[in-house]
């Protein structure tokens, strides 16, 4: 369901679903408590979207992370579960009237596989290419250093088959800190999660919608004290993650979730037992 930010129009897109370990995604929270929200499959695997976000503004059409692609082996994919069969990120352009060359611009939060593996797919030959013939490519400068040296905790998620193309493509755009990207689209850094990563920001009618990435994966992370064991920084996380939901209950800003099977975003609302808790669902 589309959504009318001024004169930018917002869509969710489905690029597919994955499967990680429940106590990395949920960190320190006790199992009893997240399993309520995220059941476990046999492998004590938690079943998560991988959603990007389209902005659709004048001719722009700007897409926020890729999913997680297609380029897998068998071991991988047995391992991450990987799974298209209940949408694709070519059938959610598709039902948009869209394909991947309609997309002028493609805003990756940051470069761990989950957000940044379809930026890049295998032609014919069997040769890396950029997936979208005509975008070009947004990241913080930061994480782009760090994808290439990462730090042995992270260093799994980040993988140079992801961007090697971008690369040589002559349209990747690094940016350094808050920019507004285009009018009313705001990148906003965050070094919690991974270093260098961004969220966007969209205005328009006094209204704002932020696309957390994984500062807030799930509706269930909007709670400080649930964060991810993949955190690079837990506590930076807890305060970015404080920041955001207080100024969503003060303004009733809508937040944008990558990672939850069934909330797309959400405003929130004050409860006594929560700190924060989903109040309308605001993409169907």
């Amino acid at each position: 369901m589309s959504r009318a930010f001024g004169p930018h129009m917002l869509d969710a897109v489905e690029t597919g679903t994955f499967a990680l370990d429940g106590g990395g995604m949920f960190g320190v929270v006790p199992r009893p408590l997240w399993e309520k929200h995220a059941p476990a499959d046999a492998r004590h695997r938690v079943r998560l979207a991988a959603r990007a976000l389209l902005v659709r503004t004048g001719e722009r059409n700007v897409l926020v992370d890729t999913g997680f692609g297609s380029r897998w082996s068998a071991k991988q994919q047995e391992i991450y579960g990987f799974e298209t069969s209940s949408g694709s990120l070519d059938e959610g352009l598709s039902r948009l009237g869209l394909d991947r060359a309609a997309v002028t611009d493609v805003v990756l939060t940051h470069l761990h596989f989950d957000h940044a593996g379809g930026a890049v797919e295998l032609d014919a030959s069997g040769r890396e290419r950029v997936a979208f013939p005509r975008a070009t490519f947004h990241l913080q400068r930061r994480n782009w250093a760090w994808a290439h040296q990462p730090s042995e905790r992270d260093a799994a998620a980040y993988r140079p088959e992801d961007w090697r193309a971008l690369e040589l493509s002559g349209r990747l755009h690094l940016v350094d800190g808050e920019i507004e990207l285009f009018p009313d689209i705001w990148l906003v850094p965050s070094e919690g999660h991974t270093a260098g990563m961004q969220m966007v920001r969209v205005e328009g009618d006094g209204r704002w919608l932020v696309h957390c990435s994984d500062v807030i994966p799930t509706a269930q992370h909007l709670h400080p004290a649930w964060g991810t064991a993949f955190d690079l920084h837990p506590l930076t996380v807890a305060e970015e993650k404080k920041m955001l939901v207080a100024q969503a209950l003060d303004e009733g800003g809508v937040l944008f979730f990558g990672h939850d099977p069934r909330v797309a975003a959400c405003t929130v609302r004050e409860d006594g037992a929560e700190v924060a808790v989903c109040a309308e669902e605001c993409f169907g």
